[in-house]
């Protein structure tokens, strides 16, 4: 397998786990189905997740990973099924108030393969901006917040450059840093290296194994076969808009029981 990581990172298969099984779930979406038209793209997916977790959906194109993504933040309204993170509860075929909506929003955190940067601000103001809109900050307590963050993705010295100087690995660690600010309790990455050549994506993988040993809680879209084993500690494999196989990482990428899932990592192996 691609061994572009940085081993020092990786946490073992073996670890304990800061989420004790009898901790409460931080995450639950229960039978999430979703409905374009008479293209059912979601077939009642279910996911609960501990604090501290770090889940990583794989699968082929258009099996429905990145819209289950969407489904939990809202980005697209379930036409069946339950969200819940923490007190917040959203049930498909009930329109959730806009308190109801922004709780939610402000406790899960998105990256998406695109940077979606704002050109014309500068890297600085791109991860403060948000954080005085929403919660309250000064521009001071923002900016101070988005140096520390800055720095933590390595990139406190590109803080008064604008997006375009900087490169796609660069932008998207800005977009991570960006969706931290806003300090969620889950964060959500959506294929996060795949506009990017592997070196770049490298350094974006860094980062996120990085968020992974410090706890966060993670749920990941990649086609990164060596990432999904390595830094998550359970993989969804899916197929269809439907949940193929669940188990721990090292399980379900070396002993797939499904003749589609089987299919599938052999394809994907090594690359």
């Amino acid at each position: 397998m691609n061994s572009l990581f940085n081993e020092s990172l990786m946490r073992p298969v073996s670890a304990p786990r800061v989420h004790a099984m009898q901790t409460p779930a931080l995450l639950k979406a229960t039978e999430i189905g979703k409905t374009f038209g008479t293209h059912r793209v979601l077939d009642k997916v279910s996911l609960e997740m501990k604090k501290g977790e770090v889940v990583a959906i794989i699968g082929p194109s258009g099996s429905g990973k990145s819209t289950f993504l969407r489904c939990i933040n809202q980005l697209e309204t379930p036409t069946e099924g339950v969200i819940s993170i923490g007190d917040v509860t959203l049930t498909a075929g009930s329109p959730p108030s806009r308190r109801d909506l922004l709780a939610l929003r402000r406790k899960i955190g998105m990256v998406f393969q695109s940077f979606n940067l704002f050109p014309h601000l500068s890297v600085l103001r791109n991860v403060s901006l948000a954080q005085e809109r929403t919660m309250g900050r000064t521009k001071k307590e923002a900016d101070e917040r988005s140096m520390e963050l800055l720095a933590r993705v390595g990139l406190a010295q590109k803080a008064n450059q604008y997006p375009a100087r900087c490169s796609g690995g660069q932008q998207q660690r800005i977009a991570i840093a960006r969706a931290l600010a806003l300090e969620p309790e889950v964060m959500l990455f959506d294929e996060p290296t795949s506009a990017l050549d592997p070196e770049l994506g490298l350094e974006v993988l860094t980062v996120m194994q990085e968020l992974a040993a410090s706890g966060m809680t993670m749920i990941v879209v990649t086609h990164e076969m060596h990432f999904a084993e390595s830094v998550s500690d359970r993989v969804l494999l899916m197929a269809d808009g439907r949940i193929l196989e669940e188990g721990p990482s090292a399980e379900v990428m070396r002993s797939p029981k499904s003749e589609r899932a089987i299919k599938f990592l052999n394809a994907v192996r090594d690359r």
